[in-house]
């Protein structure tokens, strides 16, 4: 049989496109006071997968149209309007149609969370949390990076109260405050974390459904972390309603005793990793972060 040089040539193409084809793309999201295209942040993770996964596609996520807007709408933007954003920019990348994996960094792990379970398409396969607060935060300790005076104000405005309805509708980190001395405020009140944790009257099953079609959860918590408080929250604990010293864990919480989200039947099928970096927030090396999340879960 004779094989043309052209045929050769064509073979040849589809061999090499056809592996970079199969690398599952990466979509990653920063946390508070970051942004998208950060050379020092996600713009060096992004750079590192691509090194690390050859052929990638990696899309890391803008909230707004340039940077200055992406980085003041982590405080500003109500974070369900930011959702469908997202969301309409997943459904509109057609690189991502057969399905992707997600990173979140701090807030932006939580947020992924929620494009788990609300926007099911594109799909969603494995998702890793790097410090994401999913039980939520008591307490706003250290400003990241230079923005301290942004900082300021949310102090005032968590201060004037996480739970006044202008305050919900504008201020990201109060959409995600989670008052233990105050659990039925919260509930009632919370614009997105009391929803997306199905802490609602009536449940929204289809989050539990959505949730559970990933392969794998990966929550990585940050066992010095300053930031976060309480850091057990980055694991799915949080403080025990009415005080804020003892402590319960993921499998001890309502949400996983109930299965309202999903938890219990992803961990009892071996479908949630706790990881840890015995570090401060968001602090970890290349190595770590291509040997805990690279290697055993995008490579």
């Amino acid at each position: 049989m004779v094989v043309h040089r052209n045929t050769m040539l064509w073979l040849a193409a589809l061999v090499i496109f056809g592996s970079c084809a199969a690398q599952t793309p990466v979509v990653i999201w920063h946390g508070m006071g970051d942004s998208c295209c950060n050379p020092l942040s996600m713009g060096s993770i992004k750079s590192l997968i691509e090194k690390n996964i050859n052929g990638v596609y990696v899309k890391s996520l803008e909230i707004g149209s340039n940077v200055a807007e992406d980085t003041e709408n982590g405080f500003f933007m109500n974070v369900n309007k930011q959702i469908a954003m997202v969301c309409q920019q997943l459904a509109a990348d057609k690189k991502l149609a057969n399905g992707y994996n997600a990173i979140g960094f701090s807030q932006g792990g939580q947020f992924l969370r929620a494009i788990a379970q609300i926007c099911p398409t594109p799909p969603m396969l494995n998702l890793i949390s790097v410090g994401g607060q999913h039980q939520g935060v008591y307490g706003f300790p250290k400003c990241p990076g230079n923005n301290a005076t942004i900082c300021n104000l949310v102090r005032k405005l968590l201060n004037y109260g996480a739970y006044v309805s202008f305050v919900q509708d504008n201020l990201v980190q109060a959409e995600y405050w989670h008052d233990p001395l105050n659990e039925e405020e919260y509930r009632a009140k919370s614009v997105f974390l009391a929803d997306i944790n199905q802490e609602r009257p009536t449940k929204n099953m289809t989050y539990k459904e959505n949730l559970l079609k990933l392969k794998n959860m990966a929550l990585v918590m940050f066992l010095q972390d300053t930031m976060v408080q309480p850091k057990e929250s980055e694991w799915f604990g949080f403080y025990a309603p009415g005080q804020t010293a003892q402590l319960y864990n993921m499998t001890q919480s309502d949400l996983y005793k109930n299965d309202y989200l999903g938890l219990k039947t992803l961990y009892e099928s071996g479908r949630i990793t706790f990881l840890s970096s015995d570090s401060d927030h968001l602090r970890f090396t290349d190595t770590w972060f291509i040997n805990s999340i690279l290697k055993k879960f995008l490579v």
